[in-house]
């Protein structure tokens, strides 16, 4: 049988030996390798500022500080994300406001975020399901419309564009990436945020390392040992290790991208008119982060697949049905209908650069096999 897992990162020699030569420079934390990928990726997306920290979460946190939210804000988040995105907003003891979902894109309804606009209402936090964007221009109509702030969750969405331009150089205030062990840009653990705002940039810099005002590399490489703290910052500074394995994925990250792209027109070939797929806006291109098929019996083919050695995998269970979520925040799951039917049939196949036809062609016959 077959072992097929539902990811796995695209690693060369090239990312070993950038990581052992980063490794034998001596210089293992925050240092020159952060700094030249801080360079090369804001030159890849366009973006005037780029910082490095240890996770998506942390760019999101620092992102919320930077524009200023405070107690018992609010922030509209969709309901179909993975907790961080509703976490950062409670670590200012403010309130994530769920919005339910488009069901064709899975990404959050538009039409729907007015109605849950108050007073109290600071930001938006739009996710890019899958790798494809979220409709950004009639989001900043409404941000401007109420003077709200926009913070992009571009976890999936790298690289991926909305009517030309790539997600990290759109018109939002801030936009976060992340480069965790699954996305389409690894360096295992890490994120970066992206702003072409002065200010918000030199918040989430000095903020990443406990709010000093001198980063690491330049206090240990002749620039003195005076600092001062000049913010009450957090410990989220990535390191030249993972900075160098980000800079050699970086080099291939269109070729990565066209190799889900291939296999997603595999998918789509294969499914037409017998399997419920995401449907990509003309206006746009995904990153091909997800590959998501909806079916009657989900749970079933789950089970039926992981038999057959294929992984898979759910995106998302929806915020409003946590728990600790539901139970502080109140939220009613009638009042997120599309989410609810979209949780109940969808299921993410694989989709990575390192599978073969032969593997596809496996997971094709047997999702065809079992899905209804």
């Amino acid at each position: 049988m077959k072992k097929i897992l539902f990811h796995k990162t695209h690693t060369t020699q090239e990312e070993l030996d950038a990581v052992a030569d980063a490794i034998r420079s001596g210089w293992l934390t925050m240092g020159p390798k952060v700094m030249e990928f801080e360079e090369s990726f804001k030159n890849y997306v366009g973006s005037q500022e780029a910082v490095m920290v240890n996770s998506a979460t942390a760019a999101l946190h620092l992102a919320l500080k930077a524009i200023g939210l405070k107690e018992e804000d609010e922030v509209i988040i969709p309901t179909n994300t993975f907790v961080a995105t509703a976490e950062v907003v409670t670590y200012f003891n403010a309130t994530p406001v769920l919005c339910d979902i488009e069901y064709e894109t899975h990404n959050i309804d538009v039409e729907k975020i007015e109605s849950l606009i108050t007073e109290k209402t600071k930001a938006i936090i739009p996710v890019h399901f899958g790798g494809q964007p979220c409709d950004m221009e009639e989001m900043y109509t409404i941000a401007k419309k109420y003077n709200l702030k926009v913070i992009e969750d571009a976890a999936h969405a790298l690289p991926a564009t909305y009517k030309g331009a790539l997600v990290g150089n759109l018109e939002s205030d801030v936009t976060c990436f992340s480069f965790y062990a699954t996305k389409t840009l690894s360096t295992g653990e890490g994120g970066m945020a992206t702003t072409n705002n002065d200010d918000y940039a030199k918040s989430i810099n000095t903020n990443r390392l406990h709010g000093i005002s001198k980063d690491v590399w330049d206090r240990y490489s002749g620039g003195g040992w005076e600092y001062d703290i000049v913010d009450n910052g957090n410990k989220y500074n990535s390191t030249d290790m993972n900075a160098a394995l980000g800079l050699s994925q970086l080099k291939k990250l269109e070729w990565m991208r066209d190799k889900r792209a291939t296999i997603a027109q595999k998918y789509d070939n294969a499914f037409k008119d017998k399997i419920e797929k995401l449907v990509i806006k003309n206006d746009r291109e995904t990153s091909y982060h997800l590959y998501v098929i909806k079916v009657s019996n989900r749970d079933k083919l789950y089970v039926k697949l992981k038999e057959k050695g294929i992984g898979t995998s759910v995106h998302f269970i929806p915020m409003h049905n946590h728990t600790y979520y539901k139970n502080k925040y109140n939220y009613k799951a009638e009042d997120y209908p599309v989410a609810n039917d979209v949780f109940k049939k969808s299921l993410s196949l694989p989709i990575y650069p390192d599978l073969n036809d032969e593997d596809i062609e496996y997971i094709i016959e047997h999702v065809l096999l079992y899905a209804k």
